[in-house]
């Protein structure tokens, strides 16, 4: 399977601009002739305008729908569309959406872990189930950025069956090595390949670091980015996560009966 992540600059608070942008990229993108494309977290907005944020959302994911559902549709590929600022209900959530190769959208996941350091509890309100689907009959999971920080989450994922985790992020540049490394973690502890699509430029005050990259269930980095804007394809061999599960079975060798957490 060919993955290819869209590292992007969004605009804060510019969504019609985001959203020629993200189309822009999704066109240069299908040269790589991939099986899926991959956006990272809240493109329509940025991450994340205080004032206005309600008037700058999606309407339950309507424009992404329509928009990135023809462009799957039209291209006949795989869009793991990142996450956007989408109000559903009254609230307003951060979304990932995930659409097959005939348009459709086939899973919803609104951000569980909300990053409170920068009062995204204050404006956006947070999601209540895990996300997993197929692609091309390819079990797979989808995370947004503070997310990776709960090692909980996505061994949940896993237990379900899961060979892909997508991650989708605006990971600050600062903190890019805590990126590197929990992404490598997650894949290495789990067993599976990991996406993760990283935003980069500056919004206000925080500079993104880009650095998407794409790694196998070694932890190795088949693919990565550097700190400005940029499209990166990786084939993953899904025969190797048949030869490592088999030599080092650790789902088998799990002691789940110690795992209780006891919360303090």
């Amino acid at each position: 399977m060919k993955i290819t992540c869209l590292q992007m600059d969004m605009k804060l608070g510019l969504p019609a601009q985001n959203f020629s942008h993200a189309e822009h990229l999704i066109d240069r993108a299908m040269q790589e002739n991939p099986d899926v494309l991959v956006l990272p977290e809240t493109w329509n907005t940025g991450f994340f305008p205080k004032e206005h944020l309600a008037q700058y959302s999606c309407q339950d994911g309507d424009m992404v729908k329509r928009c990135i559902g023809s462009l799957a549709k039209k291209y006949h590929v795989h869009i793991v569309a990142g996450s956007v600022s989408n109000v559903r209900g009254g609230n307003i959530y951060n979304t990932a959406m995930v659409f097959d190769r005939n348009g459709q959208c086939i899973a919803e996941y609104d951000k569980t872990h909300l990053f409170t350091p920068l009062g995204e509890h204050n404006f956006y309100t947070g999601g209540d189930h895990l996300c997993r689907f197929l692609l091309d009959g390819v079990p797979c999971g989808v995370i947004i950025c503070y997310d990776v920080r709960f090692p909980e989450l996505v061994r949940t994922l896993c237990l379900s069956g899961i060979d892909i985790l997508f991650v989708v992020s605006q990971w600050p540049k600062e903190r890019i090595p805590h990126l590197q490394t929990l992404t490598a973690a997650r894949a290495i502890e789990n067993q599976i390949f990991v996406a993760y699509c990283n935003s980069c430029g500056v919004a206000e005050q925080t500079a993104f670091g880009g650095h998407s990259a794409i790694l196998n269930p070694l932890g190795t980095v088949l693919v990565q980015a550097g700190p400005f804007e940029e499209i990166i394809s990786a084939t993953c061999n899904l025969q190797l996560l048949v030869e490592i599960r088999s030599r080092i079975p650790v789902f088998r060798d799990r002691n789940p009966k110690l795992y209780a957490i006891n919360e303090l």
